[in-house]
């Protein structure tokens, strides 16, 4: 230890006699040889990669002691798009020509012990070629210090400022000095990148502890000569990598990696003269953004006409999407996008002018301008709106999706601001609270960019607030909490904290509604200031002197603010001795399904949840739902980073059976982020206060009357008052509220008004002529799905984006023409239900649906200049066509649809997935060149069984890929003659590694596509139902069914006998052995159970008792007398009456028309009958209803018949049978009431002769699963010998709440005693349910609908 200790010491001391300032001293020139490297694929050999080089010598001399010149000499770029490391770059010759101008204009630096400080050039020296230079100079940066050889700071460059860390030793022999820094570029106290379409997503910190998504580093090494003034570099090498995977590390993950390479060759006399031109001051050594921006990765374009390429692409667009869409039309769509990001105002407007007269042209227009994302596309838009050239629809859809896609910078923002406050747009309150909302929303995406936002961003909506909160304006207070809510800025709290209940005496008169809007109006604000809003909400959840919803919100806030234990636990405490059960249902359920999240970044809420729930009550989990209700579910997958949760809260009132509100929210977690997707809230308040004011509110009598009451009192909605609302709604997507309505009694009559008064005839008088003279339709819409990127700058000063696109198109044509015979009066209100009966009406209607989607996920380098990435590209195309006849003749009561053959297209769905390297330069945009990521040589394993012995990961198994995987597989639907086949196709990289990544990686498409089959022709498909007397008259064939009892029918039986028995000879061994070995079980299940009951407890001899009851019935059947039956009681008296009624009658068609007849067929060019028909029978005097499926073809006996009765109200029986004249097999189910013991029940039971091989195969297997089933959902399990062929299910109430479960099926019986209801079942001991409709609703419906 001394040693090392001395050692240490002599190191430094001889560290310090050297000056450690790299040296460039006066009158000299300093001549580098430079290299830089940037490839993006993947880490393994023998797999494409893109990528850049960039080689020159540099020259660096010194202009004043502190200030330097550098210049690059014979720069040369080269591109790589190939198999890694086989292929050779190729030079870039024309791009390097074109840029070998600004690439030698020398520039100046300042550089002072080491440190790098500001760069100037001039205004020639594009932003794209000084990040080069800047990447040269972030070699040099070095913060040698004199004292230490191993310490850490916090150092700039061209990423930001980042955590690095330096090692400093001396090599005496070779009189060198050894300098190695690192840094972590994902702990950046300062870091230079640019975010687009992730400002609503929240950082997942948790999710990423133990897992990364994104991991950045750099190495840096130096090899340093002391020199009399200073440290000559004599050689440097970076090496940096950025290693991207949308799931766990471990898996696999795709890289960037830089290398640098920095090598000293001479010293020149002639210095570095600058250009004569003025210097500009361009920044420091941190990277510089440009137009990366408004450059998406997945194509280049050289845009040399704005106006003319737009309305080129534009034309494209609208030609080739007409009749269905183009295989092109997403990627045509976002060069759209690109070339209007590239576009100025003058541009715009001059396209604008030239196609807003066109319908066609102006809608692609509008659904390309919002996805734009400039702030000259909100100014088009407000002046347009302003200049009256756009409807109020229009504005509404172009400005949400333009204010969500925009950059929120202050001039933005101040647009935004004018917008919302101009005098037009406050006319309308509908329009005024969208662009109120957006605002906020602008705010809010604006602070999540500039952590130090000005609060005087907000000073526009607090004054409203005060405003408003002088004149007790309440929609403007509502309005105001809304936006402030959108925002989400902490300096709101003290405009928000005045409107809150119990905290200021003001906000206590103030409506419900606007304590409630109040509360919720903190939860953006607690996801950025937990501390802040915690204390708050706290209080307010403890407050009894508030309203219970008030206390219930304000949980919801309390726990979306990531609570301690601590409070937690005070929380639990406090709502022990809570006696608003509402209240105290609420945040019990709440914390009880929070204790079973299972996403990290809630891990700590759970955890305090787990143990607060153990301080409260547990008879607050035997509440029903009756009460207040929070829950929450989740699902989390770590290796994958993906996940899903969703929560529901549901406020109930004490008084009334209506919730008060109702809210659900969906959120969603994707590598290491999280987002909510998703959230809709109902409120009730007024019906609430008007439910108070009546009988419903009354608790002295039961639920049923307290629900017959509300429903009285929601008929009688002309009574209610016109001066509040009744209900209120609001819909948040990715956290910011977008849209807000409330229904009161003057919009529910303006809507019936609507709906009845003569404007909606007209419209369907009108709409009636347009069918029958033919209306022919096309639309196409196109749509920016999503976009998200992340640009970071890499050490070669060249920039990296992580992208992902997607965009669609759908498109549809549509043909409709009607025929009514007899024609329809003028006066269509004078229309009599007669005339209408007499009315035969046929819709013809050919429709060509059709979508394409594209994606494109982008790892790699994305300028103006040049491209060079790995891309995952997904397409997906479909295309729907059909041609339908329909047709209604309301008097014979026959309606019928005929499917017509259409003209089919190659294939009906496409899709496909491919990996790729693509690298493209801006001087030749035409070459670009595309390489497969897993080449076709790839396929064969070039790994030896060593390679796989030494590997990283040993305890992974290769899988080995010999050939790609090709299927096909086809299928013909029989009778109608079609033929559908799916083609799949796939190839990956698994063969390298087994995981995830690697089964993506390659290239996968499937094609699914419909062809004619061989065989006749078909006409058309027909489906055909009759009702009425006539139904006999449509059936194609008669039907009749086989009486055991008749000579033909015993012949028929013992033919299908011997054939059955035939079948079973292959299993009859098997059964045997199954059977004999279930018997020896069950023996020695009732020889253990009988030895063990002795000693079963108390409860366990109840329950035992309860399950050993016999079923009791409350009724005798109907149809028993006649035929001599006595006793009622068992079972077989069921099966014996049923039986009576169908000895009486076996078909009820031999006797009784049929009620109505469905007839499916296809019909063909040879005229051949094929399909099926189903008749249905009613035999009133006896409730029999028969339904009989038959085959249409000749010869095929293949029938599937159904008969049921209505015994008595307590019992209700049927069978289904099927096979040749429904005799192959048969199941019979039985339902009935009565008593198990003393408690109400209910039975059903499914018994059968024969089924089919299949469903007793898969019924053996499924019930080896049932042992653990019941385990897990609570059953107990016990070996019986029940019958083999029986399966009873029965159901107690021992109460109103709650159930008792016990099923007997083959060889066990399972129960589950005490299952908690959430709802009270209103049954009578007689097994009647005591629910009865008011008379006074019936006639009010009745009176409804006579009026209409």
């Amino acid at each position: 230890m001394r040693a090392v200790v001395l050692a240490l010491t002599v190191a430094l001391v001889a560290c310090q006699q050297i000056n450690l300032v790299p040296e460039f001293a006066p009158d000299k020139t300093y001549v580098y040889k430079y290299e830089a490297l940037l490839l993006g694929g993947l880490p393994q050999e023998g797999l494409a990669r893109a990528g850049i080089k960039v080689s020159s010598k540099v020259h660096i001399s010194a202009m004043t002691e502190n200030t330097f010149m550098m210049k690059l000499m014979d720069p040369l770029l080269h591109e790589y798009a190939g198999i890694w490391p086989k292929d050779p770059f190729v030079p870039a010759t024309k791009l390097t020509s074109a840029l070998a101008a600004q690439l030698q204009i020398p520039i100046k630096f300042e550089y002072v012990n080491g440190v790098v400080g500001k760069v100037f050039a001039p205004a020639g020296v594009s932003p794209t070629v000084l990040n080069l230079h800047r990447g040269i100079l972030n070699i040099i940066q070095l913060n040698l210090k004199k004292t230490q050889n191993i310490y850490e700071l916090q150092e700039d460059g061209v990423q930001g400022v980042c955590r690095t860390h330096y090692v400093i030793n001396e090599d005496t022999k070779a009189n060198h000095i050894i300098v190695t820094k690192s840094k972590d570029l994902n702990h950046c106290q300062e870091r230079v990148m640019k975010d687009v379409g992730l400002a609503y997503t929240e950082r997942c910190t948790e999710c990423t502890k133990r897992v990364k998504s994104l991991i950045e580093t750099a190495s840096y090494n130096y090899i340093m000569k002391p020199s009399a003034a200073g440290v000559l570099i004599a050689e440097a090498t970076v090496e940096e990598v950025h290693q991207f995977s949308p799931f766990n590390e471990i898996h696999g993950a795709a890289q960037m990696e830089a290398k640098q390479t920095l090598t000293f060759v001479e010293i020149e006399k002639t210095p570095v003269v600058p250009v004569k031109a003025d210097y500009l001051a361009r920044g420091s050594l941190q990277y510089e953004f440009s137009t990366e921006i408004l450059q998406t990765p997945i194509q280049l374009m050289k845009i040399s006409d704005a106006p003319a390429q737009i309305t080129e692409v534009l034309k494209h667009l609208v030609e080739n999407n007409v009749a269905m869409v183009h295989d092109d039309a997403p990627h045509k769509f976002l060069e759209l996008i690109q070339l209007l990001r590239a576009a100025t105002l003058e541009n715009i407007e001059a396209i604008w002018a030239q196609f807003k007269d066109k319908p066609v042209y102006r809608r692609w227009l509008l659904d390309a301008l919002p996805a734009v994302g400039t702030p000259v596309i909100v100014k088009f838009i407000k002046e347009k709106f302003l200049a009256g050239e756009l409807t109020i629809h229009e504005f509404i859809q172009a400005l949400v999706v333009a204010l969500q896609m925009v950059t929120a910078d202050l001039d933005t923002i101040q647009l935004t601001a004018s917008l919302a406050m101009h005098e037009k747009i406050a006319t309308i309150p509908a329009l005024r609270e969208v662009v109120m909302l957006g605002y906020g929303s602008m705010i809010a995406k604006h602070c999540i960019a500039v952590p130090t936002c000005p609060s005087e961003l907000l000073k526009p909506i607090h004054d409203i607030a005060t405003e408003a909160i002088s004149k007790n304006d309440i929609p403007e207070i509502t309005l105001a909490l809304k936006v402030l809510g959108n925002a989400g800025h902490p300096a709101s709290l003290k405009t928000i904290m005045k409107l809150l209940p119990g905290l200021r005496t003001a906000a206590t008169s103030l409506p419900l509604k606007v304590q409630v809007d109040a509360i919720l109006a903190l939860r953006n604000i607690a996801k950025k200031e937990h501390k802040l809003v915690q204390p708050v909400a706290l209080q307010l959840v403890l407050d009894r002197a508030l309203h219970p919803e008030v206390r219930m919100v304000a949980c919801i806030v309390l726990f979306e603010a990531k609570p301690s234990v601590a409070l937690v636990s005070n929380l639990a405490g406090a709502l022990k001795t809570e006696t608003n059960m509402h209240v105290a249902s609420f945040a019990y359920s709440h914390m009880k399904s929070l204790t079973r999240i299972t996403a990290p970044d809630m891990a700590s809420v759970a955890g305090a949840a787990n143990v607060a729930i153990k301080l409260m009550s547990r008879k607050l989990d035997r509440l029903s739902f009756r009460f207040s209700r929070a829950i929450q579910l989740d699902f989390y997958h770590t290796p994958l980073m993906i996940g899903a949760a969703g929560s529901a809260y549901m406020i109930n009132d004490a008084a009334t059976i209506l919730p008060r509100a109702v809210v659900a929210k969906a959120r969603a977690y994707l590598a290491g982020a999280a987002a909510d997707v998703l959230e809709i809230g109902v409120r009730t308040e007024g019906i609430q206060e008007v439910l108070l004011k009546s009988p419903a509110a009354d608790e002295s009598v039961d639920r049923i009357t307290r629900i017959k009451r509300t429903l009285r009192a929601l008929t009688n909605w002309k009574d209610f008052p016109t001066n509040q609302p009744l209900a209120s709604a609001y819909v948040k997507l990715l956290g910011q509220e977008v849209a807000y309505f409330n229904i009161d009694k003057t919009i529910i009559e303006e809507a019936i008004q609507m709906a009845t008064g003569p404007k909606p005839r007209e419209q369907l008088k009108h709409a009636l002529k347009a069918l029958q003279e033919g209306v022919a339709f096309q639309y196409a819409k196109p749509l920016l799905a999503s976009e998200v990127r992340r640009i970071l700058p890499t050490a070669v000063g060249v920039p990296m984006e992580l992208s992902l696109y997607t965009a669609a198109v759908a498109a549809a044509s549509l043909n409709v023409k009607a025929t009514i015979t007899p024609p329809l009066p003028e006066a269509i209100e004078t229309m009599t239900l007669d005339q209408l009966k007499k009315t035969d009406v046929q819709l013809q209607a050919e429709a060509r649906p059709s979508v394409a989607l594209q994606t494109f996920a982008v790892m790699g380098v994305n300028t103006a200049l040049i491209q060079a990435a790995v891309m995952a590209r997904g397409k997906v195309r479909t295309i729907v066509p059909g041609k339908v006849v329909a047709r209604a003749d309301i008097l014979k009561g026959n309606y019928k649809v005929e499917a017509l053959p259409v003209d089919l297209p190659e294939h009906i769905a496409d899709v496909s997935f491919e990996t790729l390297a693509v690298v493209r330069n801006i001087e030749e945009p035409n070459a670009e060149r595309i390489v497969p990521l897993v080449p076709e040589s790839a396929m064969q394993n070039t790994q030896t069984p060593a390679d796989y012995l030494s590997s990283e990961t040993p305890d992974e198994t290769p899988v080995r890929a010999a050939a790609p995987f090709h299927k096909t597989l086809c299928l013909a639907v029989p009778y109608i003659e079609i033929k559908g086949c799916v083609e799949v196709h796939s190839r990956n990289a698994a063969f390298i590694r087994n995981s995830p990544l690697f089964y993506i990686i390659g290239q996968h498409s499937a094609r699914a596509a419909l062809t004619r089959a061989e065989g006749p022709a078909v006409e058309r498909l027909e489906l055909e139902v009759q009702v009425g007397p006539r139904a006999a008259e449509r059936l194609l064939k008669q039907i009749s069914l086989i009486d055991e009892e008749t000579p033909e029918g015993k012949a028929f039986l013992l033919k299908l006998r011997e054939i059955l028995e035939t079948e079973d000879k292959n299993a009859s061994v098997s059964s045997e052995s199954s059977s004999s070995s279930r018997r020896s079980r069950r023996s020695r299940s009732s020889s253990s159970s009988s030895s063990s009951s002795s000693s079963m407890s108390n409860s366990r001899r109840s329950k035992t008792a309860m399950i050993m009851e016999p079923f009791k019935k409350f009724h005798k059947d109907r149809f028993m007398a006649p035929h001599g039956a006595s006793k009622a009681v068992s079972s077989g008296s069921t099966a014996s009456s049923f039986e009576a009624l169908q000895k009486q009658a076996i078909f009820l068609g031999s006797a009784l028309p049929p009620v109505f007849a469905v007839i499916a067929r296809a019909v063909r060019v040879d005229h051949k009958l094929l399909g099926y028909q189903l008749a249905a029978y009613f035999d009133k005097p006896t409730a029999r209803v028969q339904l009989v499926v038959s085959s249409i073809a000749e010869n095929d006996n293949m029938k599937i018949c159904a008969d049921g009765a209505l015994l008595s109200k307590h019992k209700v029986t049927a069978k289904v049978a099927w096979g040749q004249e429904c005799q192959q097999y048969a199941v019979t189910a039985k339902a009935e009431a009565g008593v198990l013991g003393e408690f109400p029940a209910a039975r059903l039971e499914l018994e059968w002769e024969r089924l089919p091989i299949i469903v007793t195969t898969y019924a053996k297997k499924l019930s080896k699963h049932i042992p653990m089933a019941a385990y897990q959902t609570g059953f107990s399990l016990e070996r019986a010998s029940n019958s083999e062929k029986e399966i009873e299910l029965t159901a107690a109430l021992p109460s109103q709440r709650s159930l008792n479960v016990i099923a007997r099926i083959p060889e066990m019986t399972l129960s589950r005693m005490n299952i908690r209801l959430p709802v009270a079942v209103p049954i009578n001991p007689d097994g009647t349910l005591s629910i009865h409709i008011d008379e006074d609703i019936l006639s009010w419906i009745q009176k409804h609908f006579k009026e209409e």
